[in-house]
C-alpha cells in the first residue's frame, strides 16, 4: 500500500512505541479529554443543537480521527469555525437536515483524500483563512451576548445586524449575576494556568460557577432550564434516510463543511508538525476526516475536524503519537457515562465566558492588522471574505474568497511571465544568455519566455508577440525555461504560428526536449508547425533560421 495512505498510528506501532512515551501520551489524553468537555457543550450549544451531540461528536471523531489519521498528535472533534455553518444548517433545514449534510461531507472529505488533493488544499491563501476565521470570530462572540449578559432572548435572529438589532432592544434585561458569572470565567479561564498549569482554567470556572449557583440559587439559566437532562449514553447509530431531493437541497452546506473541515484539519496538522518536527500525511488525514465526520453523523452528532487549540494542548502536555488522541475520546466516553446528570448544572453565561475567550483566541488580530498593511489584492481577499462571513454568510464568503485567490493567482503567475524580444541589432549575450555567445543572423526575430505558459498568461503571450511591427524572415521561440503549457498556452501557440506563416514567416521553436514533444504530439502541435522546425537547442535552431537567408 503507498504510504501516504496509511495511517500514523499503523506505522508508529509497527516501529514500536516505548512506554515511556506511552505514559506520556495516557496523561496528555487525559488532560485534554477534560479540556475538551466544556468546548464539546459550548460549541454544540452555540450551534443550535442540544449539548450532548458536541460531547457525542468529540467522542466517535476523535477516536477514528486518531486512529486513522494522517498525524501524530492531532486531536479532532467539534470546533468553533464550524458554528456559522451547523448554525445557519440547523436554521434553514433543521436537526435532520444537519445530520444529513455531516453525512454527505464526510464522503466528500473522502474523495478529496483518495483524489490526493491533501496538498492542494494546504495552498489555500493565509489572507482567506485569516478573513473567515476572523469573521467567525466575530460571529461566535455576538452570538454569546444573550447568555453572557443574560437577556433571556427565547430567539435570537440568525442575522447579524438582526442580532444586535435585538439585543439593543433588550438592554434592560441585562442579568448582573450573569455577567459576573461570565466575567468571572473569561479572567478564570486566562490567567489560571498561570498559577497552576496542568490544571485548564475554563474546567476551574465551570465547577466554581456551578456549585456557587447551586448553594446559594442564584437565578441565570443553566442547560438544564434551556435544554433539559443531558443522556448518559450514546445514541444508537441509525443511518439518514438521503434522497435526491434531499441530496440537491443540501449539496452546497455539504461542500461547505467538507471545505472547511479540510482546510482547518489540514491547516492543524501543519501546526502541530512544526511543533514536533514531525511530518503528517495529508491525504490520510482528509479520509479519517471524512470517515469521522461520516459515523458522527450515524451516532447523531454533528461536524468535526481537526482541533488546533487541542491539539497544541496535547502536544505541549507531551502528547507525540494518536494514543493521546484516543486517551482524550475514552475520558470524554467515561465522563458522560458517569457525570452527565451533573452536567446539566453548568450555567449558560459560563459557557458564553469560554466560547468568548475562544472568540478571542480565533479573531487573529494580529495578523489581520499585518495583512492590511501589505499587497492590495491580500488586503481585498482579506476584507472581503471577513464582511461577507460577518454580514452574509459562510458559504458564499468561502466561495468568492476562493474565486478572488484564483484571480490573485493567475495575475501574479501571467506577471511573472516574461516574453523578450531579441534581434540581431539588440542583443546582450549576457542578459539573455548567460554564459552563452550566439550570433543571431539578419532577420531574425528572438522571442524568450520564462515562465509557465498557462491560461492565466496566454493572451499576454499570445498580444506580445503578435505585437511586433518587424517583418523578419524567420522568427525563433525559444521555450527553455517554460515549465508548464496548459491548453490555452498550447491553442495561442497555434494561433501564432498560423499567423506568422499566413504571412510568409518561418517559425521556429527551440528548447523542446522529447517530454515536451510528447505533450506537443498529444496537443497536436505537429498540425500547424512541422516536426523539423521544433528542436531542441538554440544552436540547431539558429542553423535552421541562417538556411533560409
Amino acid at each position: 500500500m503507498n504510504k501516504e495512505f496509511i495511517p500514523k498510528l499503523f506505522s508508529l506501532l509497527k516501529e514500536g512505541i516505548s512506554k515511556e512515551t506511552i505514559t506520556k501520551d495516557v496523561l496528555s489524553g487525559l488532560i485534554v479529554g477534560i479540556v475538551a468537555l466544556p468546548l464539546a457543550i459550548a460549541f454544540a450549544i452555540a450551534s443550535g443543537v442540544s449539548p450532548e451531540k458536541g460531547i457525542i461528536t468529540a467522542i466517535i471523531a476523535g477516536i477514528i480521527i486518531s486512529v486513522f489519521g494522517g498525524s501524530r498528535v492531532q486531536i479532532g472533534g467539534p470546533t468553533g469555525a464550524f458554528i456559522v455553518i451547523v448554525y445557519g444548517i440547523v436554521q434553514e433545514f433543521g436537526v435532520n437536515g444537519l445530520t444529513i449534510a455531516t453525512f454527505m461531507a464526510g464522503f466528500i472529505i473522502i474523495g478529496l483524500g483518495l483524489a490526493r488533493l491533501g496538498n492542494l488544499l494546504k495552498f489555500i491563501p493565509y489572507s482567506l483563512i485569516v478573513g473567515f476565521t476572523s469573521g467567525i470570530a466575530l460571529i461566535i462572540f455576538s452570538s454569546q451576548i444573550n447568555d453572557f449578559f443574560g437577556l433571556q432572548i427565547a430567539k435570537v435572529p440568525a442575522d447579524f445586524i438582526d442580532k444586535w438589532v435585538v439585543y439593543f432592544e433588550n438592554i434592560d434585561k441585562i442579568n448582573g449575576y450573569a455577567i459576573a458569572i461570565a466575567a468571572g470565567t473569561v479572567i478564570i479561564t486566562l490567567y489560571f494556568q498561570k498559577l497552576i498549569k496542568k490544571i485548564p482554567g475554563s474546567i476551574v470556572a465551570i465547577l466554581l460557577s456551578t456549585i456557587v449557583v447551586q448553594i446559594f440559587g442564584i437565578p441565570v439559566d443553566t442547560i438544564e432550564s434551556n435544554f433539559g437532562e443531558i443522556p448518559n449514553h450514546l445514541s444508537m447509530p441509525s443511518l439518514p434516510n438521503v434522497d435526491y431531493a434531499t441530496v440537491k437541497s443540501l449539496i452546497q452546506p455539504a461542500f461547505a463543511i467538507a471545505l472547511l473541515g479540510g482546510i482547518e484539519s489540514l491547516l492543524s496538522a501543519v501546526v502541530s508538525d512544526s511543533m514536533i518536527g514531525g511530518k503528517h500525511r495529508s491525504n490520510m488525514e482528509l479520509i479519517a476526516q471524512g470517515a469521522a465526520n461520516i459515523f458522527s453523523a450515524i451516532f447523531g452528532g454533528i461536524p468535526a475536524t481537526g482541533a488546533i487549540a487541542r491539539t497544541a494542548t496535547n502536544v505541549k502536555n507531551g502528547g507525540r503519537t494518536p494514543i493521546a488522541g484516543i486517551v482524550h475520546a475514552l475520558v470524554l466516553l467515561s465522563i458522560m457515562l458517569l457525570f452527565a446528570p451533573y452536567a446539566k448544572l453548568i450555567p449558560l453565561s459560563c459557557l458564553a465566558g469560554i466560547l468568548m475567550v475562544v472568540a478571542y483566541h480565533m479573531s487573529e488580530w494580529r495578523q489581520f492588522r499585518s495583512i492590511l498593511k501589505g499587497n492590495r489584492m491580500d488586503i481585498i481577499i482579506l476584507l472581503s471574505t471577513f464582511f461577507l462571513t460577518v454580514i452574509f454568510d459562510l458559504v458564499i464568503a468561502i466561495e468568492i474568497g476562493i474565486v478572488l485567490s484564483s484571480f490573485m493567482f493567475m495575475k501574479r503567475m501571467s506577471e511573472s511571465v516574461l516574453v523578450e524580444k531579441i534581434t540581431a541589432d539588440n542583443i546582450n549575450g549576457e542578459h539573455l544568455f548567460d554564459d552563452e555567445l550566439l550570433e543571431l543572423p539578419k532577420n531574425v526575430l528572438l522571442y524568450e519566455i520564462n515562465g509557465p505558459l498557462f491560461f492565466g498568461a496566454a493572451r499576454q503571450f499570445q498580444e506580445t508577440i503578435s505585437n511586433t511591427h518587424l517583418q523578419p524572415k524567420v522568427i525563433i521561440i525559444r521555450m527553455r525555461y517554460v515549465p508548464l503549457i496548459d491548453a490555452t498556452g498550447y491553442q495561442s501557440l497555434k494561433e501564432i504560428i498560423k499567423s506568422y506563416r499566413a504571412k510568409g514567416i518561418k517559425v521556429i521553436l527551440s528548447g523542446i526536449n522529447e517530454e515536451t514533444k510528447k505533450d506537443f504530439e498529444k496537443n497536436e502541435m505537429f498540425l500547424v508547425l512541422e516536426e523539423e522546425y521544433i528542436l531542441k537547442h538554440i544552436n540547431e535552431a539558429l542553423d535552421k533560421a541562417k538556411s533560409f537567408n
